[in-house]
């Protein structure tokens, strides 16, 4: 570590997994902590959930394309940086497509918050980022909020 950074020259392709929530943020600030080579490609994804789209179809309020909105949210955290990246919005399972797009693109590393569920909910929710730790062929950086 030099100045507060990671500096990580075997980092090809990093897959970001963003879901909008408030840990999104610290996602993003993780990753520009990285000194990584101008080769480094950055995936951004994120995963529609079918109890996400579920709950969209049945709101009774107009709603922006949620599918829009994210590429637009996606778009900004690219122009932030200064790597080659591309954006990725699937449906499906979180755990399971973050773990498929990792292997699609063969990633080195899989950066994503954590929801910090407890107890029961944790139960009925699952854990998205420890079920990606545990399949994952790759490493894993799971960002917590520690409230500061």
């Amino acid at each position: 570590l030099s100045s507060g950074r990671i500096t990580l020259s075997v980092l090809k392709t990093i897959l970001v997994a963003v879901d909008g929530s408030p840990s999104t943020e610290l996602v993003i600030q993780a990753l520009e902590q990285f000194q990584l080579q101008p080769t480094t490609n950055i995936i951004f994804s994120h995963v529609i959930s079918a109890q996400e789209s579920d709950s969209e179809a049945l709101a009774d309020r107009p709603h922006p394309d949620s599918g829009e909105f994210l590429q637009e949210q996606l778009r900004l955290y690219q122009d932030k940086l200064d790597f080659r990246s591309e954006l990725e919005i699937v449906h499906g399972d979180p755990a399971v497509e973050i773990i498929r797009l990792a292997n699609i693109y063969k990633v080195d590393l899989i950066i994503l918050g954590s929801r910090g569920l407890t107890g029961l909910n944790r139960i009925l929710q699952g854990s998205v980022s420890a079920q990606v730790v545990a399949e994952a062929h790759c490493s894993v950086l799971v960002v917590k909020d520690n409230g500061d």
